[in-house]
């Protein structure tokens, strides 16, 4: 562990501008997900309006900006990868909704507004959650065959299942909830739970955007590493935040997950050995895209974003 790195985090590339990258990305996400979804006033309505609401309530839109990154760095063209981008939007925002129900983190607030159940019943947000999960999986079958085959778009609903399910997103899901219940745990349950939990989900990302370039088997290679990296590094920012960050920052009570009993890196390790670990891994992630060259330079200003971020 690199202890200095607690003081002096890797510095964010100058070689482009990261903000005005991210909000050109998250511009065209947004109205792609405005034209996907059915209207707010669309039969039965309560339920869009659910959907709609649980969806534009803000949020960084990290997952599909990666999906489109990942294209750009493999040599593709993101207008292929836009479908699947907005796909894996929808599967996080559904899980967003399922996971703040009171069964699960029963949270009030996130991104700085009450969360779906508090606002259209425990029902209904389970229901829009249902209904944000089977869309993204259509949105992508339903992808415009003249950017992606129906090879390909098979090969990215595989790895959308792979992503979302029990071996990944879920799974973890379900491995951090019986860990509340028992005292300790170890190194490699801890890893299971972030990497599946929250690192499934943005492995899956980049590898859909590099399934949309049709990538060498070298670049998917590359591309897979920085997405394990990349994953497990967000979530470990995720667990510190969550000790040193305020409501007013991250939009979600703060404490939470000591509250809760839930297992992190800094339970384990404390804040600051926690904090290297995800530095660690962040330049783990560039070292892997090495030689993608400067097509792939926004994916290597987003690994340091994602641990020095503050919301």
């Amino acid at each position: 562990m690199r202890g200095s790195h607690l003081l002096k985090p890797v510095p964010i590339s100058d070689k482009m501008d990261l903000k005005a990258y991210l909000e050109e990305k998250r511009t065209r996400i947004n109205g792609a997900l405005d034209r996907l979804l059915p209207k707010d006033h669309d039969y039965p309505p309560d339920l869009h309006r659910a959907m709609r609401y649980s969806l534009f309530a803000g949020g960084k839109r990290l997952r599909p900006v990666l999906t489109l990154a990942a294209c750009e760095a493999a040599g593709g063209d993101a207008e292929a990868a836009l479908a699947p981008a907005c796909a894996m939007e929808l599967i996080h925002t559904y899980s967003l909704i399922h996971d703040d129900l009171p069964a699960m983190d029963d949270d009030d607030l996130r991104r700085g507004v009450a969360t779906s159940h508090k606002v259209f019943g425990e029902a209904l947000a389970i229901l829009a959650g249902d209904a944000l999960l089977t869309l993204a999986f259509g949105v992508v079958v339903d992808g415009a065959p003249s950017l992606l085959s129906e090879g390909r778009r098979l090969q990215i609903v595989s790895e959308m299942v792979r992503a979302a399910g029990s071996w990944g997103m879920v799974g973890g899901q379900a491995v951090d909830i019986l860990s509340e219940r028992v005292p300790e745990i170890d190194l490699p349950t801890l890893e299971y739970i972030h990497t599946h939990k929250t690192g499934a989900m943005i492995r899956g990302a980049v590898r859909i955007g590099a399934l949309a370039a049709d990538a060498t088997e070298a670049t998917m290679t590359a591309l897979t590493l920085y997405g394990d990296r990349v994953g497990l590094a967000f979530q470990i920012a995720d667990d510190v935040l969550d000790v040193i960050g305020t409501e007013k920052q991250l939009g979600k009570q703060v404490g939470h997950d000591h509250k809760r009993g839930k297992k992190t890196y800094p339970g384990l390790y404390g804040v600051a050995e926690s904090r290297d670990r995800a530095l660690e891994l962040a330049d783990d992630a560039v070292a892997a895209i090495g030689k993608l060259g400067a097509p792939a330079e926004p994916l290597r200003a987003i690994a340091h974003y994602i641990v020095e971020r503050v919301n």
